[in-house]
């Protein structure tokens, strides 16, 4: 009798994962039929999203894709010899030859606003399995037009590139909030034949297209209620982190203070590949999680593992991450 019962909860489980997968299923499946290949199924094209609440805000963060990058020592640690990262990655059970970068835009719903922090890399990276954004969106139950603010950390294309569609604006009842340092530096002419001319395009196709909808912020400023802007610049020279508080609950939009939750927080003088002052940069970091840790209020990091939330604490010589588990659920 107890075999017969545990094969009809097998079946159960099997029967209601077919049932929310179905759709995914049958999509992966036609586009196998097309190509031919009947033995891959990526599932990380299905939209992935997790809610939680802070005080009276809901927080819908969505994976706006991930990727796999080799020899992570040529991206974190760059001062460090390779066998003291790959030594540090061993640590903590994380291959010492690649990594995964995942990317969180988030929308945070006041009641009164549905703001959006960052906007993943659009239409431009879906080609390579990215720019999941729109997808993401509409599983959790929202549209681009339910979207009223479109805040961003910092103008790196994986945090632009979605604010075009098709060519038109992608959440065209928004208003966008920026930092007046970051839109300034990337705006300048003068990165045209530097390495930052990249960037420079960027900027000029997917948000000078916003300029007279954008509201530029500074340290302090405010980019809606309950949600105000500090400089940790950096990373880029005009980076921002938002502070979030609702009925007395805390929460810090980190961005891209820290890109990986090992190598970046447990050695976070350690220099980032992708960090233009790197001497700043760490000394952000520190300050920033310094903050957090003494705090002990969560955080939202960027390319942190998916959903991107947690805590950290002191560490060793930097900090420890702290994945959030059921905290916001009761």
């Amino acid at each position: 009798m107890a075999k017969s019962t545990g094969i009809r909860r097998r079946a159960f489980c099997a029967a209601g994962i077919g049932l929310l997968a179905a759709p995914a299923i049958l999509r992966q499946t036609a586009a196998m039929a097309a190509s031919g290949d009947k033995t891959k199924m990526d599932a990380t094209t299905q939209p992935q999203f997790n809610k939680f609440k802070l005080g009276s805000f809901n927080f819908t963060v969505i994976k706006d894709g991930a990727s796999v990058a080799e020899k992570p020592y040529e991206t974190f640690g760059t001062n460090q010899k390779p066998e003291t990262v790959q030594e540090l990655l061993a640590k903590n059970f994380l291959p010492t030859d690649k990594f995964v970068n995942a990317y969180a835009p988030t929308v945070i719903d006041t009641g009164s606003d549905v703001i959006l922090v960052d906007t993943g890399f659009g239409e431009g990276g879906r080609a390579r399995g990215a720019g999941l954004l729109r997808d993401g969106l509409k599983a959790a139950g929202y549209s681009p037009d339910d979207i009223t603010v479109v805040a961003l950390t910092h103008l790196h294309g994986d945090h632009i590139g979605g604010l075009m569609e098709a060519g038109a604006p992608a959440f065209k009842n928004a208003r966008y909030v920026a930092g007046k340092t970051e839109y300034d530096f990337w705006t300048d002419k003068a990165r045209e034949g530097t390495p930052a001319e990249g960037g420079h395009k960027a900027v000029l196709a997917n948000v000078f297209p916003f300029a007279e909808k954008m509201t530029f912020i500074g340290e302090g400023d405010t980019v809606a209620g309950g949600i105000t802007a500090m400089l940790a610049p950096g990373h880029t020279p005009g980076h921002m982190i938002f502070h979030v508080e609702s009925d007395g609950k805390r929460l810090v939009a980190t961005g891209d203070t820290a890109n990986h939750y090992v190598l970046s927080l447990q050695r976070p003088e350690w220099e980032v590949r992708f960090d233009m002052d790197k001497a700043q940069a760490a000394a952000t970091r520190k300050k920033v999680f310094d903050m957090i840790a003494a705090d002990k209020v969560a955080f939202l990091g960027y390319h942190m593992p998916f959903p991107a939330v947690g805590f950290v604490e002191t560490y060793d010589a930097g900090y420890r991450f702290v994945p959030k588990t059921y905290q916001f659920d009761l």
